[in-house]
Formats: C-alpha cells, structure tokens, sequence
C-alpha cells in the first residue's frame, strides 16, 4: 500500500514538472513570443519570463534584430539592352511580430523574393551608365517600393544597397576606350586653353615691355643668371635686334667705292681717314 502511494506521489511529481517545463519560457531582449491559445491569437510577451497554458498554448519566437539578407544575383537587361548581372543587400528588422507570424507564412522569404523582383523591375528600366553612376538614388528608389511592399507583414525594410554590377567582357572594353577617348579630348582642351591664357599673358607682357625697353634687358640679365646656376658648358645668348640692326644700316649705306677698296685692301677705312686719291690723266 505505501509503495503504490509513493509511486502515485511520484507520477504527480513528474506531471507537475513536465506541465511546468511546458508553461514556463523564458525570452531574451530582443525575442517576443506570439501566443496563440486554442488556435486564436491572444497576444505578444516577453521580454523575460512567459507563462503559457498547458496543453492549451502554442508560443511562436520572433526575434526583433536586423536582418542581413543577401539577394541572389539577378540577370537584368537595361533600358538601352546592355544584359548585367546585379546582386544586393537588403537590411530589415521586424517590428510587428504579430503581423510577421499571422500575414505572412514566412516573412524572411517573402521578403527575399519581394527584393529579387524588385531589383529586376527597377534596374531594368534605367540605363548602363545610370546603374553604374547612380546607385545612391536607385538604392532609395528600392528601399522604398521593397518597404511599402512589405509593410503589411510587420517588416521594415530599413536599407538596400546594390553590391557588385556585372557587365560582359565586351562591354568593359568599349567602356575602356570609351573613357580613354574622353581622356584625350580633355588633355587636348585643357592643354589649348593653356595655350590661349599663355598667349594673353605674353601679350600683356609685351605692353608693359614696350612702354619701357630697359625692362628687356633685365630679363636678358635674368637669362644669364638663372643659366649660370645650371654650370652649363654652353651658353646661348639672345641677342637683340636693336643691337645689330644699326650693323645691318651701315652695310646697306656702304658705297661701292668703298666696297672695292675693301676687297683690295683687305681692310675698311676708318671713318674720318683721307683717303688717296689716284691720279688723274692729263
């Protein structure tokens, strides 16, 4: 008779623990458990501890962290029919665990699918250089629609981000020349408008040069300086018309006369010097 009580005493006990293991959760801070009791929503506890019915309860764990969601890479064709290869990432954290657990079947894949069209509808109706040039708009443009579409389930989509754009071998080297054509016209613009300011500053150099001709000459002395600091073992000297134009004046007036005497001689005369006169037949 004692034995059997005891053995009673112990099946109660054992009922008891197993009613209270299946009563009793425990939630951590960023877990909320959706309670449904006899099939019906009843409400969202937690954080802590959470008593629940036995036999009668069912508790659903949401966890309220953001989620790292990386979408597949989708085959997309630009509005100007260049085909890329696009992959993203969508970040979104649960905010209303009931409508997560009750709207949705499984909110982490809807949400995975909604940004997998998402992604091709929007990206196909931009062009190459938008999608390579304009990210941060078409980032938005996706946070947004992926948000609105998933705001019935309790999801906040907080941010999308395009990672990679993959184009075809082809297209990158069209890219390439197509950027080092750009180059070359920019060097050969930049380098002609060096040209024309150097033209206009040499010009207003030359109307200050001409109100005052010493000023030449210092440059000419500045010349010398600054090829003397090289120890050069060759010096080209400019030298100024001014200089020798009255030289060039002198044998332009020379008479022919004098032009004979010279080759006969050997020698100019001085200016000045008397000179012999030949004797004149009678």
């Amino acid at each position: 008779m004692i034995t059997a009580i005891v053995v009673a005493l112990v099946a109660i006990i054992a009922v008891l623990l197993v009613a209270a293991g299946a009563s009793v959760r425990v939630l951590r801070e960023y877990e909320r458990a959706v309670v449904f009791r006899m099939g019906r929503l009843v409400a969202t506890k937690g954080p802590g501890l959470v008593l629940l019915v036995p036999a009668i309860d069912r508790m659903v764990r949401v966890s309220l962290r953001t989620v790292t969601l990386n979408v597949p890479p989708q085959d997309v064709i630009t509005r100007d029919n260049v085909p890329a290869r696009v992959d993203a990432v969508v970040y979104f954290r649960v905010v209303d665990p009931n409508c997560a657990v009750v709207q949705v079947e499984s909110f982490l894949k809807a949400t995975s699918q909604i940004a997998q069209t998402t992604l091709r509808s929007v990206l196909g109706k931009v062009d190459l250089d938008s999608l390579l040039s304009e990210r941060e708009e078409l980032n938005e443009e996706l946070q947004k629609i992926i948000d609105d579409q998933t705001e019935p389930w309790g999801v906040k989509v907080t941010t999308v981000e395009i990672k990679d754009v993959g184009i075809p071998q082809a297209m990158q080297k069209a890219m390439a020349r197509q950027a080092e054509a750009e180059r070359e016209r920019r060097a050969k613009v930049i380098n002609a408008e060096g040209e024309f300011q150097a033209a206009a500053r040499l010009s207003q150099a030359a109307d200050v040069i001409s109100v005052n001709p010493a000023t030449m000459q210092l440059r000419y002395l500045q010349t010398l300086s600054e090829i003397g600091i090289n120890q050069n073992t060759t010096v080209v000297f400019p030298l100024p018309i001014d200089l020798v134009k009255p030289l060039l004046e002198a044998t332009k007036t020379e008479t022919p006369q004098a032009a004979l005497d010279k080759g006969a001689n050997g020698t100019t005369p001085l200016l000045g010097e008397p000179r012999e006169r030949e004797p004149q037949g009678r």
